[in-house]
């Protein structure tokens, strides 16, 4: 992609995770050029990318809009997130180094500290447990699983879940983490594949009880 086509894709999804442009709402490539203050040809190679990555789908009509998932396809995804990231775990718990290790922890503490705050930051939450979930796939050092990974839409949909999420949820996210990192530590690959799936089937059942 150009460059003018890199930044027109961040700024679409930066629009859509931010809900500034809310799921099922329509998008057209002379609003989007608009808005990123660019032509249309670095819009239209941009939404070919996020379409690739289901961010934006198209109707019958060939009409562009926001992707709005229905039930099963948030069940599907949350399965195969699952899958894939409990497998990347298991990578990761064989190949992290102390570093890597401490760069976790550290991140899991800042996450666990925004969910203290005596209102919750869900945006420091969220940005930190992007990190703590990158820096694992990162860790796995499988360049074809992240990019399985990245084509799940997976920040749009953590970003809805944790907006579903009270702080007893939320701690029990950063406890799931923090067992995660003492799998790591100790170097054992069906512990973190464990709870790694069972921190994502969770996020699942609490994004789907609360919609």
């Amino acid at each position: 992609m150009s460059k003018a086509a890199d930044r027109a894709y961040a700024e679409i999804r930066s629009l859509i995770l931010s809900g500034d442009a809310p799921p099922g709402s329509p998008i057209t490539e002379t609003m989007l050029a608009d808005i990123c203050g660019v032509s249309r040809t670095p819009v239209r190679e941009a939404l070919k990318r996020l379409e690739a990555e289901l961010y934006v789908v198209r109707s019958e009509s060939q009409r562009l809009q926001v992707a709005d998932w229905k039930r099963e396809d948030l069940a599907e995804m949350f399965t195969l997130r699952a899958m894939l990231e409990a497998h990347a775990a298991a990578r990761a718990a064989t190949r992290i180094d102390t570093a890597t290790l401490a760069a976790l922890a550290a991140s899991n503490d800042r996450l666990a500290a925004a969910v203290a705050a005596e209102a919750p930051d869900v945006a420091t939450f969220l940005n930190e447990n992007r990190a703590f979930h990158e820096t694992i796939i990162a860790a796995a050092d499988s360049p074809r699983l992240a990019t399985m990974l990245a084509a799940l839409v997976e920040q749009p949909v953590v970003r809805r879940t944790a907006a579903r999420y009270n702080r007893a949820e939320l701690a029990r996210s950063a406890h799931e983490h923090g067992e995660l990192v003492l799998a790591f530590t100790a170097r054992d690959a069906e512990w973190a594949q464990a709870v790694m799936t069972g921190h994502i089937r969770r996020a699942f059942h609490a994004f789907a009880a609360a919609g």
